[in-house]
C-alpha cells in the first residue's frame, strides 16, 4: 500500500508541474509583449531619437601631420656618414554639410 502512494504522490507531483509549465509556456507571448511595451515606452521617455534616414549632419574634419628628419655627414676614417635635417608640418581641413532624406 505504502509503494502505491509513492507511486502516486510522484505522479501528481509530475502532473502539477506539467500544468504551471503549461500555463507558463502559454502565457509567454503576453509576457514579451509587455515586457517589450515596457521598454517601448522608457526609450520613447528619453526624447526624439536618432534617424539616418532623416538626418541633417555637419561634418568637420582636421588632420594634421608632422615630420622630422635630420641628415649629418662626418668624416670618419672608414669613410663619410650622412645625416639629413628636414622639417615639414601639414594641415588638411574639411568641413561640409550633408542632408540625408530630410523631408
Amino acid at each position: 500500500m505504502l509503494k502505491k502512494k509513492r507511486g502516486q504522490t510522484a505522479l501528481e507531483y509530475t502532473l502539477l508541474m506539467i500544468i504551471v509549465i503549461g500555463a507558463f509556456l502559454a502565457m509567454q507571448s503576453y509576457i514579451k509583449r509587455g515586457l517589450q511595451g515596457r521598454w517601448k515606452e522608457s526609450i520613447d521617455q528619453l526624447g526624439e531619437q536618432y534617424d539616418p534616414q532623416t538626418a541633417d549632419t555637419h561634418i568637420r574634419q582636421t588632420m594634421t601631420a608632422s615630420t622630422n628628419t635630420q641628415i649629418m655627414t662626418l668624416n670618419i676614417d672608414s669613410g663619410y656618414w650622412t645625416m639629413r635635417t628636414d622639417n615639414t608640418i601639414s594641415t588638411e581641413r574639411k568641413t561640409g554639410y550633408t542632408s540625408v532624406g530630410v523631408y
